[in-house]
């Protein structure tokens, strides 16, 4: 497997200062982001988008997956039009940046029921967020396969596809290899086991986020300092051939020292790989 970590783990900065942090920490690759502003947006072209591929290649860092966080801005399941067609425009963007990239992956939130961290928030009766969600990624599989580049479903706080079950027989019927799951070990634990997950999705997942959380606490910790099995998990990755991206997405925790949790993070992450091959 190879290490990866988040563009959202750093602070605010140039990209081509993240990819030399990242590399000196050791990590292989980063995720990177589409972003309202910055230097990766919707306006941003392909000559933009293979300056930064030259930059990250001049540094030794691999670009695999494109994430963004205006899928919370803009819901495929939204009952009002302009924004469930933004979102498509979003997810299309997504595609074509991961593309001239060379990367194989996007990560994409597929709507939502309800978000409680977004305040006001449109809240979506479960089943018509379900169809909503399914005819949008349906759509937009075949431009993923155009591209070459899977659409990797993230379970967050969403509310919807909330059991493997449901996760695994929405991929199914969409009837795609370019739409599987990117799954984050963090972001499960608040409902479910990640291992279970795992065992479950199989081959449809893309792509793996390490995160940990304190049920506890109800709040995100550094790794191996929570309630995921990171044990555990590596065997199931195991037992279904995973053999990609695991990718750190951490907070910059450490206000004082926001590159340290780059290290600290870089060395539990060997640790878990290592002994657990």
């Amino acid at each position: 497997m190879k290490k990866g970590i988040s563009i959202w783990s750093f602070p605010a900065q140039p990209l081509e200062e993240t990819f030399k942090q990242a590399k000196k920490a050791g990590y292989d690759g980063v995720e990177l982001s589409l972003e309202a502003t910055g230097e990766i947006t919707m306006d941003s072209t392909k000559e933009d988008i293979l300056k930064i591929k030259a930059s990250a290649e001049k540094h030794g860092i691999e670009l695999y997956s494109v994430a963004t966080s205006l899928h919370w801005n803009y819901s495929l399941t939204s009952a009002n039009k302009e924004i469930s067609d933004k979102a498509k425009e979003v997810i299309k963007k997504q595609l074509d940046i991961a593309n001239w990239l060379g990367c194989d992956t996007i990560l994409v939130v597929p709507g939502a029921v309800g978000v409680d961290f977004i305040p006001n928030c449109e809240i979506v009766d479960y089943d018509v967020a379900y169809e909503r969600a399914f005819e949008g990624i349906k759509e937009l599989s075949k431009y993923a396969e155009e591209k070459k580049v899977a659409i990797a479903l993230e379970n967050v706080g969403n509310k919807l596809l909330i059991s493997p079950l449901e996760m695994r027989d929405f991929i199914d019927k969409i009837g795609s290899d370019y739409v599987g799951m990117y799954f984050d070990v963090g972001n499960i634990i608040r409902i479910g086991y990640p291992d279970q997950w795992i065992r479950i999705l199989g081959n449809r997942i893309k792509k793996i986020h390490f995160k940990d959380f304190k049920r506890a606490s109800n709040s995100f910790v550094d790794l191996m300092e929570g309630n995921v099995d990171f044990p555990a998990v590596m065997k199931a990755l195991k037992s279904i051939g995973y053999d990609n991206w695991v990718t750190a997405e951490m907070g910059p925790l450490y206000i004082n020292y926001p590159d340290m949790i780059l290290y600290t993070t870089s060395m539990v992450m060997d640790r878990i790989l290592e002994e657990n091959r």
